[in-house]
């Protein structure tokens, strides 16, 4: 099992499906999952998609990052449901994605990972 993963949490199912593509051409032994949509597919969020994706992540513990508004209490929703750690990031999702990935793949430690996601926090 992969020690540390990411998901992606987006009102658009597009969008939530098309990141992983980038991050896997910088991050291709890092284990990534998406959620996106509303169970219909249509533009929101859904706890159970979430759950589901950090579920069928292959680490052992996931780094989250969102789009916006309800994506988060969503997250925060599913993480209460779950026995695996995760970790929620208030970033710029892409980037903050993006910088995540590219660190796991270098096996940078945890603690660094959140010194170098802190200037994408979104006030």
């Amino acid at each position: 099992m992969k020690k540390v993963g990411i998901i992606l949490v987006s009102h658009v199912p597009e969008i939530a499906n098309g990141i992983p593509k980038l991050l896997v051409q910088v991050a291709p032994d890092v284990s990534l999952s998406s959620a996106g949509g509303t169970d219909d597919n249509d533009i929101g969020t859904s706890m159970e998609k979430i759950l589901s994706a950090i579920e069928k992540n292959e680490a052992e513990e996931v780094l989250a990052f969102y789009d916006i508004g309800s994506s988060k209490m969503n997250l925060e929703l599913a993480i209460e449901m779950t026995d695996k750690q995760v970790h929620l990031y208030d970033t710029a999702f892409i980037e903050g994605a993006y910088t995540a990935a590219t660190l796991i793949q270098a096996g940078v430690p945890l603690d660094e990972i959140e010194k170098q996601l802190a200037p994408l926090k979104i006030k």
